[in-house]
Formats: structure tokens, sequence, C-alpha cells
């Protein structure tokens, strides 16, 4: 089986996604959520999980961040509420929000998401044997690791297939506090569009914003492994996010729509390079101008990374 989980930025984008193969519709809100294309008020996440359930498909929520000591006071109170309204997932980051689920026995399944340091099928095993239904991989994992990791796992391992990487995040409002410094008033929001380049390689465009988690940093290509899905799907790989972060509107839509066409013509048998590559062509074409598109760490020697 190859499941689909994409983002949402609207209510108008999540009813054309609804209306397309997806398996989930990923939200979350301000204080919990990270990095989404736009947080959702409680009321809105209320609607959404109907909507979603309406449509037959089901709701995953993004409770992934960081939790420091305020939050942990105020999450309880926000998981009762997601149980409350049925959603059926949640991902989780912070190893005390899982504490927080077992201990009092919340009825929501988890999807295991520490970002870039879930790279060993022993950390993910660990945590499968303590609740979590899933875990999202890494995205700096090589391929060659992954076939690997996914002869071991017990939990479907979720791969981004689609969206951009963020690369580093730091508690500390830093391009803020530059900007204190130099005395530039400007405002430090995603909508901003800021990015930071490498002094000596003006090829560099990392994408860089802030809100109330810290300061977040993208690489300088989004992901794109049209041309992996057969490889992936080989490799029993089949949970694939798509992440419209950086791809607003119908752009986004029409991006998943050609993902779920390559998952048809997989499950079909149809799949050809031929295919793969014609699809492509579309994602690319329907990728914003402005931000490149490659495979990340996808083909890179494992040995050079250690």
């Amino acid at each position: 089986m190859i499941e689909i989980t994409a983002t949402v930025e609207s209510f108008e984008q999540a009813q054309r996604l609804l209306e397309l193969d997806i398996d989930y519709l990923y939200f979350g809100d301000v204080s919990f959520g990270l990095r989404l294309p736009k947080h959702f008020t409680r009321e809105e996440i209320k609607e959404l999980v109907i909507l979603t359930h309406n449509a037959g498909k089901k709701a995953r929520v993004a409770v992934n961040a960081i939790m420091h000591p305020e939050k942990m006071l105020k999450l309880p109170e926000y998981l009762s509420f997601l149980e409350e309204i049925k959603v059926d997932e949640i991902v989780v980051g912070d190893t005390g929000v899982i504490h927080v689920l077992r201990r009092d026995n919340y009825e929501l399944p988890f999807i295991y998401d520490a970002a870039m340091i879930v790279t060993s099928s022993r950390q993910i095993n660990f945590w499968a044997d303590r609740g979590a239904i899933g875990a999202v991989l890494a995205r700096e994992i090589p391929y060659l690791e992954l076939v690997e990791l996914a002869k071991n796992i017990k939990v479907p391992g979720e791969m981004l297939v689609y969206g951009a990487n963020c690369i580093h995040q730091s508690k500390r409002p830093l391009v803020q506090n530059y900007f204190n410094f130099t005395n530039i008033d400007e405002t430090v929001d995603k909508e901003r569009h800021l990015f930071i380049s490498e002094p000596k390689d003006d090829e560099t465009h990392y994408s860089i914003y802030e809100d109330e988690h810290g300061t977040h940093i993208f690489a300088t290509n989004d992901v794109n492994l049209m041309l992996e899905l057969g490889q992936l799907d080989a490799a029993k790989l089949t949970h694939w996010k798509l992440d419209g972060i950086y791809t607003p509107g119908n752009d986004f839509v029409t991006v998943v729509e050609y993902f779920i066409e390559a998952k048809n013509l997989i499950l079909s048998g149809n799949w050809t390079e031929t295919e793969a590559q014609r699809l492509n062509q579309f994602v690319v074409a329907s990728h914003p101008a402005e931000r490149g598109l490659d495979t990340g760490f996808y083909y890179l020697n494992p040995d050079e990374i250690r």
C-alpha cells in the first residue's frame, strides 16, 4: 500500500486535496505545530477534521514543537481537545509529549518525528515499542541506508518526496537579534521571504524565518523524488509526505495530483522511466520558479557523510 500525506494552507485547498486520492491531511496550530504552511485556530482545526472525515480521509495533526516548560503546562489541555474532536493521529517530536500521552492514557495514536535525528531502525523500534505507530524519517538519510533501515523497522517510515527541507532550528531569534544589532526595522516572518547565503557561494539561498518556536533555516533546494518513487516502492518505503510550505495554493494541489498519478501507475504495474520523466517535468513546471529542486541527500555516499 502506498499512502500519501499532504499539508494544507486553506479550506479551499483542503477541499481540493481531499477530492484527490490522498490518505492524510496534515495541519496544526501556532503553538504546538512546527513549520506548517498555515497555522489554524482551534475552531478551524475542528472544522478541518470534520471536513477530512466527511471525505473518508484521515486527519493528522502536528504536535511536533520542542516543548519548553511553558508549553508543557498547556499541553494536556490541547491533547484533550484533539482527542475530543477525534483527530486520527498526531505527529510528535518531543519525548515529553509521549510521556504525557502514556501517563494520561490519551487515545491519540502518534507518529514519532524528531526531525534529523531519526536515522536508525533501533531508535524507531524503541519508540514503536512505546506506542509509536510510525516514524518520520530524517531527510538526511541516503538511499543506500534507507534500504537497510526499511528492512528492520517495525512501523512505517514516512519519506519526504516533495517539499522544503529544514536544515536548522534554533530557539533563539537569530534574525531579529541581527536586525536589532544593525538597527534595521524589518519583519522576520515567512511571508517576508528572507534568505541567507554562504559568504563565498552566491548560489546558496537558504530560506529563513522566525516565529514563536525560534528561527528556521531551509536548504537551498526543495526535495523532489518523483524519479525515485519506483526505488522507494521496491524498498517498501511507501508512506510519502508532500509539504507545501513554500508551494502555495493551486500549484501545490497540482503537484500532489502528479504524485497521486505516479502512485496509481506504480500500483497498477504501469510505472516506467518514460512516465517518471513525464511527471517529473510537470512537477518542475508547477514548482515556484524562484525555488530550486533536487534530490537532497538521497544519492549521497553514506561513507562521505560519516
